[in-house]
């Protein structure tokens, strides 16, 4: 083994010493992206997905080169390591990597543009708490071809990020109530993984971990110990939330809407409230 110094690089992921931690980036391959794409010239956009869609006549006609755009969404899959503000974007754009349309080509473009812009934007890893917390946000049918809703959720070990992620729901959700208890049951998987991970590393999570969402519905299903005929469907997801909290391995709270990070993860956001909430998860160089 040798001592090679201080980490500068590894894997494609770039550190920046700070006076609390280090900040993860991906300048360099973020670049890379651009000029694979020729977009390294283009004009920056405040935000990498409109909350308004355009249409034209060419926008149904399929892309032309499908190939190009499935290695640059590919590319950005990795880019998402450091860079949560674009999570959401591009799991859209993974939504049509089997015919991508000249839309979906355009709404690429504009995530790129996003990216020009903001290439030296990483995750702060601060020596401070180690205390691990949890938000999560569900979008009740956002899809408006098959109706199914948006997951999202982040962890925070102290003031970092730690894990991020953005899906759609496997099944159809019937109510915003059960669209975000559905999220709450994958959310609550990740923090048990986390806590598991942090007793391996020596660091117990003594109390139990907050989880915080904004349904108050969500919340009280979670908590109430009665299971009502209405909630069958979901039997299994009520079971597995009531057995984390009670063994105290999570504690789910309320949250403020506007308080809510995860709902940077469920859907595109106009550009004020988009950089409040990303600032909240990300940093600059």
């Amino acid at each position: 083994m040798r001592n090679l110094g201080p980490l500068s690089q590894f894997l494609g992921l770039q550190t920046q010493p700070t006076s609390t931690g280090v900040i993860l980036h991906q300048q360099a391959y973020a670049k890379k992206i651009l000029d694979r794409a020729g977009m390294a010239q283009s004009k920056p956009a405040s935000t990498p997905i409109p909350t308004k869609t355009t249409t034209s006549t060419t926008s149904t006609e399929p892309y032309d080169n499908p190939h190009l755009y499935r290695q640059i969404i590919g590319s950005l899959q990795y880019l998402t390591l450091t860079r949560p503000d674009i999570q959401f974007a591009v799991q859209q754009l993974c939504q049509h990597m089997h015919i991508p349309l000249n839309s979906h080509h355009a709404a690429l473009k504009r995530l790129l543009r996003y990216i020009q812009g903001t290439t030296t934007t990483g995750i702060p890893l601060n020596r401070q708490s180690l205390l691990l917390q949890g938000y999560v946000d569900a979008d009740w049918a956002s899809n408006t071809q098959d109706h199914t809703s948006i997951s999202g959720f982040c962890n925070f070990l102290g003031h970092s990020p730690v894990s991020w992620q953005v899906k759609k729901q496997s099944t159809i959700a019937r109510s915003s109530t059960e669209a975000e208890y559905r999220a709450l049951a994958t959310a609550a998987s990740e923090v048990l993984w986390l806590r598991r991970l942090l007793e391996e590393f020596h660091t117990t999570q003594d109390s139990p971990t907050t989880v915080y969402c904004d349904n108050t519905s969500a919340i009280a299903l979670a908590n109430n110990p009665v299971f009502h005929a209405r909630t069958k469907h979901i039997e299994v997801d009520c079971h597995f939330i009531r057995d984390c909290i009670k063994k105290n391995h999570i504690a789910v709270h309320h949250i403020c809407t506007t308080d809510q990070i995860a709902d940077l993860f469920t859907k595109a956001l106009p550009t004020q409230r988009f950089k409040h909430l990303s600032s909240k998860l990300t940093a600059t160089l």
